[in-house]
């Protein structure tokens, strides 16, 4: 059920139900099968019996209407995906978040000046004493990353040999087996806007994409290179993770933000 904790401006929203306030601030009818969610947010008193959006819900119906940029935040851990992000308007900021298992995510509005911090935050990044890596760059195959995900959780120690038996050399399968045997999460940050190429806009996108290790560190992964298409990946993929300190990982986030002048003219 959707909520809303009017002490910090906090809305608890399923995409049904953003999906109901989009099309109603676009003064449109929502779909038949979104009823449901329209009466929920009815019951709550979000939406008047005619439709009418509260004042509550201000801050988020200006950023999904017209958004300067939107963020995708992918975590996987030992819980499963779960999925947050950012939707930046041209006069307010609304952090999304998730809760493993939960349909709904929480909504509140920030300040744009916290926004790198809102994603480090979202994605747990943390200095801490890691332990030196034996090597700092770690070459694999997908194919072998899959096999190795694929005896992790009944034997971690058979890791290694899954790794060497999809082909990895004996020089990698020693340092990657650790990574994946010590693997908190994986996540990936893209930032989507629409941009100018060639004098006409054009969808853009900026992502990174990382291992949280643990004690062993953060690894970018850089191939395969973000951002990836469907079907771009395939068994044979070459997969190549470097390690990385947390204060790289913090101004690698800023770079995915873009420039003003790469917001294009609308802006």
């Amino acid at each position: 059920m959707p909520g809303y904790d009017s002490s910090r401006s906090r809305l608890r929203l399923a995409d049904r139900h953003v999906r109901v306030i989009a099309c109603l601030a676009a003064g449109e009818t929502p779909a038949a099968e979104l009823f449901p969610s329209l009466g929920e947010l009815q019951e709550l008193g979000l939406v008047g019996e005619e439709g009418q959006l509260s004042p509550l819900l201000r801050e988020l119906v200006e950023a999904i209407q017209a958004p300067v940029l939107t963020i995708s935040v992918e975590i996987t851990g030992e819980a499963g995906p779960v999925h947050h992000g950012v939707v930046v308007g041209a006069d307010s900021v609304i952090v999304h978040e998730g809760w493993p298992g939960e349909e709904e995510s929480e909504y509140i509005p920030v300040e744009p000046r916290t926004l790198v911090f809102e994603l480090a935050r979202m994605v747990h990044l943390r200095r801490g004493a890691d332990e030196p890596p034996a090597v700092p760059r770690v070459e694999s195959t997908m194919k072998a990353l899959d096999a190795a995900f694929g005896v992790l959780e009944e034997d971690p120690g058979a890791v290694r040999d899954a790794l060497t038996g999809a082909g990895t050399s004996e020089e990698m399968a020693g340092p990657l087996s650790e990574l994946v045997v010590s693997l908190n999460s994986y996540w990936r940050v893209t930032v989507a806007w629409d941009g100018e190429q060639d004098g006409a806009h054009a969808p853009m996108l900026r992502s990174l994409a990382v291992w949280d290790c643990g004690p062993r560190g953060y690894w970018i992964r850089e191939q395969p290179e973000e951002p990836i298409l469907p079907g771009q990946v395939t068994p044979e993929s070459p997969l190549e993770l470097v390690r990385s300190e947390a204060g790289e990982i913090w101004r690698k986030l800023a770079d995915l933000i873009p420039e003003k002048a790469e917001l294009g003219s609308r802006t």
